[in-house]
């Protein structure tokens, strides 16, 4: 099962701007409120998780991980660390 990741916004080309920043490039996702991509390597979540983490002040934006299917977990400040270390500790190669 690939990893998946789940970012949601309520204001209008807020994901755009975040993403756009993240990958460097224009998306284009302007009008989309929810945003969604899996990964075959659930390690590469873990820098995202970290930029939305370090941006909260900035992005309203809330984010859900999904490791194992129907099952999803939601980053905030609080449980961020914690996620990235089980990450690594679950797939560490």
């Amino acid at each position: 099962m690939l990893a998946s990741v789940r970012l949601q916004s309520k204001k209008k080309g807020e994901l755009n701007k975040f993403l756009s920043e993240y990958y460097n490039t224009n998306l284009e996702i302007e009008d989309k409120l929810k945003w969604e991509k899996e990964y075959e390597n659930p390690i590469e979540i873990t820098e995202l998780i970290g930029t939305l983490v370090d941006n909260l002040d900035v992005f309203d934006i809330k984010m859900w991980i999904s490791l194992d299917q129907d099952i999803f977990v939601k980053i905030s400040e609080q449980n961020a660390n914690d996620i990235i270390k089980y990450l690594f500790e679950r797939y560490p190669y």
